[in-house]
């Protein structure tokens, strides 16, 4: 049984770092969109179409959303479900938060100063926004904590799991469109977020289950070494 469960484990984990290959793929693809200046045509297409949609009521829901994806929120949910987490024992899982919102807040950052791409000046907004634009910090940190922490829930309520991850992507989607809604990001920025929040989604995710299983098969060696019919040898 146990070998069973070690086969399927290495499947997903071959499944997740195809994923993440293909993601790594399509960002850099992407970003050699953006420094050859060619999405600029796709990206304003875009813009000014959901521009046609504006109203009171839509700009009210798209700030909502845009809110939930602020990366100082963010961080503070990551504050506070590693306390949650170490509180309860679970070590691994609150120190995979703190290195998946760590590194998702700094790759995003380096990134941006690499690409150093203008925020799109298409209309007046009604948020002010600062710093660089490629790739959309909202869509690449919300895609790894929300993505974690959906993550974390599926596995805790199985019975759920599918709605949890189904909620989980909608909310991620929304975030992202409400950045394009408002027009402070271009579509090519979320895409970019997108795919690079995955790739570090996957890592994390892959590497706190081959951490989880180690300790499991460390403890596994302990309990039988000790065992009495060891002891009796």
């Amino acid at each position: 049984m146990r070998s069973k469960i070690r086969s399927l484990i290495s499947i997903i984990r071959l499944a997740g770092l195809a994923v993440a290959a293909l993601a790594m793929w399509g960002f850099a693809t992407i970003a050699e969109e953006v420094l050859e200046k060619e999405s600029y045509a796709f990206d304003t297409s875009i813009l000014l179409a959901l521009r046609k949609l504006h109203t009171p009521l839509g700009d009210q829901i798209m700030l909502g959303f845009t809110f939930l994806g602020e990366p100082n929120l963010l961080l503070v949910i990551c504050l506070m479900l590693g306390i949650v987490l170490v509180a309860r024992n679970h070590r691994s899982e609150a120190t995979t938060i703190a290195f998946a919102g760590a590194g998702a807040i700094g790759l995003n950052l380096l990134l941006k100063k690499l690409f150093a791409r203008a925020r799109p000046q298409l209309w007046e907004r009604v948020v002010d926004v600062k710093f660089y634009s490629f790739p959309s910090g909202h869509a690449m940190i919300s895609m790894v904590i929300y993505g974690l922490l959906g993550y974390f829930l599926g596995e805790r309520f199985p019975k759920q799991r599918w709605s949890i991850y189904s909620l989980t992507v909608v909310l991620i989607a929304a975030i992202g469109l409400s950045r394009l809604y408002l027009g402070v990001h271009w579509p090519t920025d979320v895409i970019a977020g997108y795919t690079a929040g995955l790739v570090w989604l996957i890592t994390c995710i892959i590497t706190l289950e081959i951490w989880k299983e180690l300790r499991s098969l460390t403890t596994a060696s302990k309990e039988e070494f000790l065992s009495p019919e060891n002891s009796q040898e």
